[in-house]
């Protein structure tokens, strides 16, 4: 079983005490952790060599069987390591991927799949989630959702007609109709495109926390006890 979220921390989409919502609902994940082990380094960012973003913010191993995981992939750290290292991630631009994927028990020999989670810091030249999805297949398609609640919309009186947005989904969600971009049911609600529209035409929008961590932890809880 497999399932992937993505959480647009590379947005900064804030409340009253300025501290942006989507970056909360990672720590708020942290917190639930039992265990928590940092990867000295990318995979994705290690194997292809990156040079657009840093290779040294690696994944985040969520739950007790990462206490088995081998001290030459990395170290098991603090919860306040752990979030230290998400801001990092968010400062630099990268997209905060909660991933239950079957590849990583394997890879790392761990037993209890069930308890285990991970989050991937993943950027948009070299990670495996995100240069995939275009071609995807029916079960990649099928794995990677969006969290009910993120969605992105367009201010039609900011759009300049670029096509940069389009260009740059990672997931194909928005096409180009009559020169406007349309965004699609494929959207993902990762973000990207409003990081990147050069005109600021391209919107996140988020239910209150609360709503959204609840829907998080919910689908968290169904696949896995991290506790």
């Amino acid at each position: 079983y497999n399932e992937v979220t993505a959480i647009p921390i590379n947005v900064k989409v804030e409340m009253p005490d300025s501290v942006p919502i989507p970056q909360r609902l990672v720590e708020r994940v942290i917190s639930m952790a039992s265990d928590i082990f940092i990867l000295d380094e990318c995979i994705c960012r290690g194997v292809t060599n990156c040079s657009s973003y840093s290779k040294k913010i690696g994944c985040m191993a969520l739950g007790r069987p990462v206490k088995r995981m081998h001290p030459s992939h990395g170290r098991l750290v603090s919860r306040e390591e752990a979030l230290a290292h998400a801001k990092k991630a968010a400062d630099a631009g990268l997209i905060a991927n909660i991933a239950h994927v079957w590849i990583d028990p394997l890879a790392f020999a761990l037993p209890n799949f069930n308890r285990l989670m991970f989050i991937c810091f993943c950027d948009d030249c070299c990670c495996l989630y995100r240069t995939y999805l275009k071609d995807r297949g029916p079960n990649l398609d099928k794995a990677y959702k969006r969290l009910p609640g993120i969605s992105v919309r367009v201010e039609r009186e900011l759009c300049e007609k670029c096509g940069k947005c389009a260009e740059l989904c990672f997931v194909g969600a928005i096409r180009m109709e009559a020169g406007r971009p349309v965004i699609t049911e494929d959207c993902r609600g990762c973000g990207r495109c409003v990081e990147m529209c050069p005109h600021q035409a391209m919107k996140l929008e988020l239910e209150d926390e609360e709503t959204l961590f609840a829907r998080l932890k919910e689908r968290i809880e169904a696949v896995a006890d991290i506790s």
